[in-house]
């Protein structure tokens, strides 16, 4: 399985606000300038995040983009949703009817998958971006030392 490069993008947006106090609102042109993504995709990206309810659009002269949950209740999993859809990693777990085999669900590898798909999904759904922003305050923290120290 591999993610988008919308994802990662979408990753480092919902990243960078969780750490932000909360409520804080940011015009798409600063985060993009921050995040480094180009403006117009993090506006396509922002649709699907506010969509899925993660993030708030504020239209105006005022407006701008926040979280529209609390960062620990958004998780990767949340994301990959958001910007890919639904995944599966093998056709067959979404669609029984797409096996060629006509074995509707029942044979090893379905099975296999299936029990693949329910941890990753598990996984992925355990991790939150409260959780995220701490440990990159941590590795900012770490990698600051890091450069005084080498200067």
């Amino acid at each position: 399985m591999r993610l988008n490069q919308a994802t990662d993008y979408a990753f480092r947006m919902v990243l960078y606000l969780a750490a932000l106090p909360e409520g804080t609102k940011i015009t798409g042109a600063a985060l993009a300038e921050k995040q480094n993504i180009p403006e117009r995709f993090l506006l396509k990206i922002m649709r699907s995040l506010t969509a899925a309810g993660i993030m708030k659009s504020y239209r105006g002269v005022e407006g701008g983009f926040a979280l529209q949950r609390m960062p620990q209740n958004i998780t990767l999993f949340d994301v990959i949703e958001a910007v890919e859809g639904q995944t599966e990693l093998q056709r067959c777990l979404h669609d029984i009817g797409s096996c060629t085999r006509g074995c509707s669900n029942m044979c090893s590898i379905y099975a296999a998958f299936a029990d693949i798909q329910r941890e990753l999904a598990d996984r992925l759904q355990s991790i939150n971006f409260a959780d995220l922003a701490k440990q990159e305050e941590i590795f900012s923290k770490a990698h600051e030392k890091t450069k005084v120290h080498n200067a």
